[in-house]
């Protein structure tokens, strides 16, 4: 007989037995962490255990989850997600933690146990295991990540990659190309129409923004604006010409073709001068760039004054502004913007700081707001009050040119203040004028020296005007930060491009290399970012529209009738003047922020003062400012520094301690919101209740439009709902500065610190439980 050995114990032997009876409760398995991927985006590289910090204060609110970066984004997925917050746009391509990766301004690894720190970019090494990384954001955004808990050599990792694909080495390399490519060929046989353009699709009977790619397009903004001296030249079709200019552009009927390839050999990259627009009384706004050859300077100018002269209908005389001698250059504008996004978003925010607005007006950022409105203001006393022709010439006409230009029409063309005008606008001035934006963009981070934020430059300005005349404009700022946001997302043609010929090159490549038919229009197999439905549900899209807006056939009521506005050829003239402020609705009144206009020639007597040697300028401004403004006219802003305030919801909407619960101006547009839609529906009752007339279109149903179908984000109310607005409504509506770490909390602050100076901090905001 032999003896068995006893078994030793393994490691099972010292676990519960397994559960056989089905019918008990079994544990449910562990949520896999999965991104949500675009079509052809892939995930480059992932840590699990990443702890991404909400408060620099405590651990306690910060999420646990794998943070992925993908060649489009940088994803954070919480591995116990929190409810998703109301007080925030539902983007269709980017989720709640996602950041683009041409969004990145800087990627930075930090050791704190070695005092190490490192800025990662492309094929770069990282000789130490990064504890934190520390992503700061174009937007203005400042994230943060820990790596307590995620392995040394993943964590590593993830940041290589981070560091690396946020710095493209071509532009094709940019995630637009793919995505755009796989979207085309999935959508092919969804479209009836596969030739039908689908840019600016809207929610709003389906207004098309023009494309300017087309002579049809020049076409009809001639016609618009009465400009029949000036023609469509198609001289550099095929960019036989310029490089940097359109294809189409617009000149005097009276330069021959052959006359203008002559002249363009002298001008900087043979940027001929062209129209932008014509005023009623015929004067036109004409930019050109500088003439290279200073000997054939003088000869040139006359022959293009002499052209330009003879469009005009009185022959008017001809006014030249050299704009890079009147406005800060592209690196002072870049300077003053490091400058303020360092003192609103990274610098420490202590109380005791006493110098903070000081801080604020020393950036130069401001300033140079004011001075890009005062030179527009400038341009628009020749155009209107003396009814001459201007152009604007400066070194290469594609940065300065394009925000004095767009300015002046958005000043004297109520057109340009809808929101498919303003579309227009940027995409006339802007995008086919030959901005930079790849470069001044940095979207392939190559040169900090070509980058300049001109576009936000022009977007404040537009703010300003916005912040005097709230009724005058369709739009919102929430739609111009979107539109500014836009530009971080390498998904449409619009910003991405440094000209039309660029743009067109790249594009015939890309559908070449994805099997796109010939001769497919480009707006449709790589979009413009006009069509917002590829980024927001038609919801979120009604936070665009401006429920104070006086447009083309709104109604207002004077001497107790209830009238409507009619534009005729003449409302951009200085001489049509409109009701009294106290009659016309959507002007701010007496008790409001901003002065009456009466009260101005007093606030400005060193100004426009009533004296003998007044100079015409002065006394245009004088005049324009004692009659009460036409919001279907002429605008012209106030642009001293009292009235140029800083844009809030843009530079602090990621900063908690500016986030006033409760405040801020979004609980003015709340209750505009409700009466408007409530006011609509009223009148859709009202029809319904008349009946049909002959010519009508078909009623819509007895209760109204559809509650998707409604122009407001908010809904008019109910006599259930409770009298106060929602928690949601912030100061930072629709933003939210939750899990953006810029600084220190100091969980509020007191409204005693901005007393002296609050029009540029907190304007019309008002604070809860103020110490003082």
């Amino acid at each position: 007989m032999f003896s068995v050995k006893p078994t030793k114990p393994t490691f099972k032997c010292y676990l519960p037995p397994v559960q056989t009876d089905v019918k008990k409760t079994i544990e449910p398995p562990i949520k896999k962490l999965e991104p949500k991927l675009l079509p052809g985006e892939i995930v480059v590289n992932e840590a699990n255990f990443v702890r991404k910090c909400i408060s620099a204060e405590s651990s306690q609110d910060d999420l646990w989850g794998k943070l992925i970066c993908t060649n489009f984004k940088v994803s954070f997925i919480p591995q116990d997600a929190p409810p998703k917050q109301k007080s925030q746009l539902s983007h269709l391509l980017l989720g709640e933690h996602d950041i683009p990766l041409t969004c990145l301004e800087q990627v930075v690894t930090v050791n704190d146990t070695k005092g190490k720190k490192k800025v990662l970019g492309s094929n770069k090494k990282l000789k130490f295991n990064p504890t934190e990384l520390i992503l700061y954001c174009k937007d203005l955004r400042i994230i943060r990540f820990c790596f307590d808990e995620a392995g040394p050599e993943s964590a590593k990792k993830v940041c290589l990659a981070i560091g690396h694909y946020s710095h493209p080495a071509d532009l094709q390399l940019l995630f637009g190309f793919e995505y755009q490519g796989r979207r085309y060929h999935e959508s092919k046989g969804n479209n009836p129409f596969p030739g039908e353009r689908v840019n600016g699709s809207t929610p709003r009977g389906g207004l098309q923004t023009p494309i300017f790619d087309c002579s049809s397009d020049w076409d009809r903004a001639i016609k618009r604006t009465g400009a029949s001296e000036w023609r469509v030249c198609t001289i550099n079709e095929n960019y036989a010409i310029s490089q940097s200019l359109p294809e189409f552009i617009v000149v005097p009927v009276s330069l021959a073709d052959q006359d203008l390839k002559q002249y363009s050999l002298f001008f900087i990259d043979n940027r001929i001068p062209y129209w932008c627009w014509n005023h009623p009384n015929g004067c036109a706004l004409v930019r050109m760039a500088n003439i290279s050859d200073p000997l054939q300077q003088k000869k040139i100018e006359q022959r293009i004054y002499t052209a330009i002269t003879k469009s005009h209908p009185q022959r008017s005389e001809i006014f030249l502004s050299d704009v890079d001698k009147c406005l800060p250059n592209i690196q002072d504008i870049q300077t003053a913007f490091v400058k303020l996004r360092q003192i609103c978003v990274v610098d420490p925010f202590e109380e005791s700081d006493e110098r903070w607005l000081s801080s604020i007006e020393n950036s130069r950022w401001l300033e140079y707001v004011r001075a890009f409105l005062k030179h527009a203001a400038d341009i628009i006393f020749y155009l209107d009050g003396k009814n001459a022709s201007v152009i604007l010439q400066e070194e290469e006409d594609r940065d300065l040119n394009c925000v004095v230009s767009s300015l002046v029409q958005l000043m004297l063309d109520p057109h340009y203040r809808s929101l498919i005008g303003f579309q227009s606008l940027v995409q006339k001035e802007w995008v086919m004028a030959g901005h930079r934006f790849l470069d001044r963009c940095n979207h392939l981070k190559k040169s900090d020296k070509e980058e300049s934020p001109l576009f936000m430059m022009f977007l404040d300005c537009v703010w300003q005007m916005m912040n005097q005349y709230p009724a005058a404009f369709e739009f919102t700022e929430v739609y111009l930060i979107v539109l500014s946001d836009s530009m971080w997302i390498p998904l449409f043609s619009t910003f991405l491009f440094n000209s039309s010929k660029q743009r067109a090159q790249y594009l015939m490549d890309f559908a070449k290399n994805k099997a796109i038919p010939q001769g497919e229009d480009k707006v449709v197999y790589f979009p413009p970012v006009w069509d917002w439905l590829q980024q927001f549900t038609s919801k979120d899209l009604t936070l665009f529209n401006n429920p104070m807006y006086v447009g083309k056939g709104a109604a207002c009521v004077q001497n107790g009738e209830v009238k409507t506005f009619r534009r005729t050829k003449k409302t951009y003239s200085s001489t049509m003047r409109g009701a009294s402020t106290s009659m016309r609705n959507g002007v701010k009144g007496a008790e409001d922020t901003l002065p009456r206009r009466s009260s101005l020639v007093s606030e400005l007597k060193s100004d426009f003062s009533t004296v003998k040697d007044e100079s015409p300028l002065e006394r245009f401004f004088r005049d324009w400012f004692s009659r009460p403004a036409d919001q279907q006219g002429l605008l012209i802003p106030l642009f001293m520094p009292s009235h140029v305030a800083l844009w809030k919801l843009f530079f602090l909407r990621w900063v908690p301690e500016a986030c006033i619960p409760r405040g801020g101006p979004i609980h003015t547009y709340h209750k505009l919101s409700q009466l408007v839609d409530e006011i609509e529906l009223l009148q859709s009752q009202i029809r319904q209740y008349k009946g049909p007339s002959p010519s009508s279109t078909p009623l819509p149903s007895p209760g109204g439009p559809p509650f998707n179908q409604r122009r407001m984000y908010f809904k008019a109310s109910s006599p259930h709902d409770p009298p106060t607005p929602p928690d949601f409504l912030t100061s930072t509506f629709p933003f939210s500065p939750m899990g953006n770490l810029c600084r220190r909390s100091t969980h509020g602050t007191p409204i005693s610190k901005f007393l002296n100076g609050a029009r540029i901090w907190l304007s019309t905001e008002t604070l809860a439980n103020d110490t003082v």
